[in-house]
């Protein structure tokens, strides 16, 4: 039997965005899709939902895709797909596979020689590089830093490093009820000339990017609490 494909399927960033961020081709795949993988079952129903494409929502399947899987159980979730059915991941807000557990069944396909076709959609890692005015020919992204403020601290002193060593501009994200503690120490162990960017509720009607100095952040009032925020890093005296 033909085996069906492993959709990568971006959702939006932002509530009420849908319109503006989602193609036409995503939708269609979701039209006809039936299986899906993803991190939270409640919060990929709502966004098919929110798409209004006529959908009986009670008849997709679901399984749970997530940092806990073992990869023991992928073989058993990407069923389906053995039987001709297309499987879409679906990421918590932006593309699978970027900052997210999508690449465990994409590795999985891989091995078993099943086509992997990944959608375009908003990244906010990517969105968060072009609007910052750092180089963007050699960048490297963390995902999360630290949770320990004394570990927290020490990787964002490497972050510099490497920046200043490598030109190599740096981006890392953090729980949104948690940016303003990472804010504080970003503030707090950079170099006054270090860049900094912060994007925050990008692709929403507030976004904001700004790039500015450390000490320039330093005059700015700024509330990044349960908002979600990419930050960005480059050194130098002036933008790359």
């Amino acid at each position: 039997m033909k085996r069906g494909k492993l959709y990568l399927i971006p959702t939006v960033l932002a509530e009420d965005t849908a319109d503006k961020v989602i193609s036409g081709e995503i939708r269609e795949i979701i039209s006809h899709t039936q299986h899906y993988l993803v991190e939270n079952v409640r919060t990929a129903r709502r966004y098919i939902s929110s798409l209004k494409l006529g959908v009986n929502i009670e008849g997709l399947h679901f399984e749970v895709l997530d940092k806990k899987t073992r990869r023991s159980e992928l073989e058993g979730i990407m069923q389906p797909i053995f039987e001709g059915k297309n499987i879409g991941i679906m990421s918590e807000a932006g593309c699978p596979g970027i900052a997210d557990p999508g690449s465990l069944a994409v590795a999985y396909a891989h091995e078993k020689n099943i086509q992997v076709a990944p959608l375009s959609g908003p990244s906010s890692m990517f969105l968060a590089l072009m609007g910052s005015g750092f180089n963007g020919q050699s960048f490297a992204f963390h995902g999360y830093l630290p949770i320990d403020k004394k570990e927290r601290i020490q990787a964002i002193k490497t972050l510099e490093a490497e920046a200043i060593k490598h030109k190599r501009t740096q981006i890392f994200m953090e729980t949104p009820f948690r940016n303003n503690h990472l804010l504080k120490d970003l503030l707090e162990t950079l170099h006054p000339d270090t860049l900094l960017c912060i994007a925050k509720n990008l692709t929403a009607a507030n976004e904001m990017i700004q790039s500015k100095t450390v000490k320039d952040w330093k005059n700015v009032a700024i509330d990044l609490h349960k908002i979600p925020t990419v930050f960005v890093l480059s050194c130098g005296l002036k933008f790359y």
